[in-house]
């Protein structure tokens, strides 16, 4: 597993952050959507460009060019990246599990789902498998309380939500990431969408 001391040495090593010539042409255009004096309400989407740039974290130096890019104090930018669970300010896995542990999940048996994937990962929460493939952590709400428990997957192909969990189904779902296969997204227990469970009336 990765600690936070090869973190620290990762970001030392990532160098000097620059928006590739493409992502600082989406970065303008992000900035010009806001109106004149207002422009560091982009401060969100621009560390969610810099993240994705950057193999889905973001170090000290791509925060700081976020905040040159909106001519406003370093520590603007990182009260954001640090308040929000969505910015990882340390390597992540290729695939980052995120695990719902808010009470309607947890509930429902989000310790269960956590428990199997610490499990089969071989990792607690907050940390990451020694091939780079997993991080796993716990989050807060991802707002789909009646299809709890669910997790959220994040990796290079994009954002899925995975509901209705159970320990073998989460099990399942890691197994095929794994392997370099996906399952599809939404409720794993057969249902469509949210629909009440069982035969409707």
């Amino acid at each position: 597993m990765m600690t936070g001391k090869l973190h620290r040495r990762e970001r030392e090593l990532v160098g000097d952050f620059a928006f590739a010539p493409e992502n600082l042409e989406a970065a303008q255009m992000i900035v010009a959507r806001y109106p004149g004096g207002k422009q560091q309400s982009a401060v969100m989407p621009l560390l969610a460009l810099a993240q994705r740039q950057s193999g889905g974290w973001l170090p000290k130096s791509a925060l700081d060019c976020v905040a040159g890019l909106l001519g406003v104090a370093r520590s603007r930018v990182y009260e954001v990246a640090t308040f929000y669970n969505m910015y990882n300010l340390d390597p992540v896995g290729r695939n980052v599990v995120n695990v719902c542990t808010t009470t309607p999940c947890w509930l429902r048996g989000s310790g269960d789902i956590v428990a199997a994937c610490e499990k089969h990962l071989g990792v607690a929460c907050g940390e990451t498998t020694a091939d780079g493939e997993f991080t796993l952590r716990e989050v807060e709400c991802l707002g789909a309380c009646v299809n709890a428990p669910m997790c959220q997957i994040i990796n290079a192909a994009g954002e899925y939500f995975y509901e209705d969990l159970t320990p073998e189904s989460a099990a399942r779902l890691l197994e095929a990431l794994a392997a370099g296969g996906t399952i599809k997204p939404g409720p794993q227990s057969g249902r469509k969408s949210s629909e009440p469970e069982g035969e409707t009336k």
